[in-house]
């Protein structure tokens, strides 16, 4: 049923990524399906509008691509999944938009996207979860 699965992981949240490796690994194995973990990383232009201040030398864009795809690595392998199973994505930008970019360019089939319970500034600014439901033109699953 399910061939493309996309699994967007927030690389600082280690524990929302344990909520969803029993449902990846049992969608993986009954399904057989290609998984596709994305990382994305907020731009430097996301934090700055928000008036956060940053030291003036940046490490590289590539630089830290190449170090949130090391830790999307790390915790992908804590899935235990065959490797011709897994691909990795990591890209920067917002995190809603790029995981349904993904989802459109790969035609995927499900969405499986871990959230926490609802807080106050989930009800003011609203959640990624919430938005990837929202807009997807797939089947979302929510793991809590």
């Amino acid at each position: 049923m399910y061939k493309t699965i996309i699994v967007p992981i927030d690389i600082s949240e280690t524990g929302l990524t344990r909520e969803v490796i029993p449902t990846i690994q049992t969608l993986a194995k009954f399904e057989n399906a290609k998984i596709h973990f994305i990382a994305v990383i907020p731009s430097f232009s996301h934090f700055a509008s928000f008036g956060i201040a940053y030291a003036a030398t940046l490490p590289e864009k590539d630089e830290i691509l190449d170090s949130a795809k090391e830790q999307l690595a790390k915790m992908v392998s804590d899935f235990n999944l065959p490797a011709e199973q897994v691909e990795l994505h990591v890209v920067s930008g917002s995190p809603k938009d790029q995981i349904l970019k993904l989802a459109d360019t790969l035609e995927s089939d499900l969405i499986v996207i871990s959230s926490r319970r609802p807080d106050m500034s989930t009800y003011l600014l609203g959640s990624n979860a919430a938005a990837v439901v929202r807009y997807a033109h797939t089947s979302v699953l929510v793991v809590r």
